[in-house]
C-alpha cells in the first residue's frame, strides 16, 4: 500500500482524499468544524496536513492516545461506531458479558442505522449502572440522533462531537485494561484498522 489514491485525472492523491468515511480530508478542518476537539487534545495539525498523516504522526508522539481521540472524531458517525466496535472486539478477552451485549446492539445499528435501532441501543446504554467500554460505545451510538431532552420537551439534538467522545472513551477505557507493555502495539493496530476503513 502506497497510501495514495489515484484521481480521475490519473494523478496520485493522498489516501482518504475523497473517502466517504472521513468527515474531512484536512486535519485542521476538523478542528474548525468541531472546536470542542481543542478541549480533548493538546496536539495540533500543521497547515494543510492530511488527516491520515496527522493520525500517523500522533500515534508515534509522546501522547499516542490522541490518535484515537482524533480518529474517533474524523470518521463519520456510523464508521466511527464500527471502528470502535472492531477495536473492542480486538480486546474481547478483556471485556465482560455486558460489553459484548452492548457491542452486539451497536453492530445491529451499524448494519441498519435506523431510528428504531438507535433508540434500542440508547435505552440499553442508559439503563446500565456502569460506564464500561461496551456501554460507552452504545452511548456513542445513541448520540447519533434523537434528542437529549425528556420526551415531553422540545427536541435537543446531540452535538456532533458527542458520538466521537463516546467512541474515544470506549476505545481508551478498553485499552487501559490491557498490559501497559502492549499498549503502543495495540494502538498501532487500532490505527491500522482505521486505515482499512478509509
Amino acid at each position: 500500500m502506497t497510501g495514495q489514491d489515484t484521481g480521475s485525472n490519473g494523478v496520485e492523491q493522498p489516501k482518504g482524499a475523497h473517502s466517504a468515511s472521513l468527515r474531512c480530508h484536512l486535519a485542521e478542518q476538523l478542528f474548525i468544524d468541531l472546536p470542542e476537539l481543542t478541549e480533548d487534545m493538546d496536539s495540533r495539525p500543521e497547515a494543510g496536513e492530511p488527516a491520515l498523516d496527522f493520525i500517523a504522526r500522533l500515534v508515534v508522539s509522546p501522547t499516542p492516545e490522541e490518535a484515537v481521540t482524533f480518529t474517533a472524531q474524523v470518521f463519520t458517525r456510523r464508521v466511527a461506531i464500527w471502528w470502535g466496535h472492531e477495536c473492542l472486539r480486538y480486546l474481547e478477552e478483556l471485556l465482560d458479558p455486558l460489553d459484548l451485549e452492548m457491542m452486539a446492539l451497536c453492530a445491529a445499528w451499524v448494519a441498519t442505522p435506523d431510528e428504531s435501532n438507535r433508540r434500542h441501543v440508547a435505552m440499553a446504554a442508559e439503563s446500565c449502572a456502569t460506564r464500561s467500554p461496551g456501554v460507552w460505545l452504545a452511548m456513542a451510538a445513541g448520540w447519533t440522533g434523537g434528542s437529549l431532552a425528556p420526551p415531553e420537551a422540545s427536541v435537543v439534538a446531540p452535538p456532533r462531537f458527542l458520538t466521537g467522545r463516546g467512541v474515544n472513551a470506549a476505545v481508551l477505557s478498553a485499552l487501559a485494561r490491557g498490559k501497559r507493555a502492549h499498549r503502543q502495539e495495540t494502538l498501532e493496530t487500532f490505527i491500522a484498522m482505521a486505515h482499512d476503513l478509509v
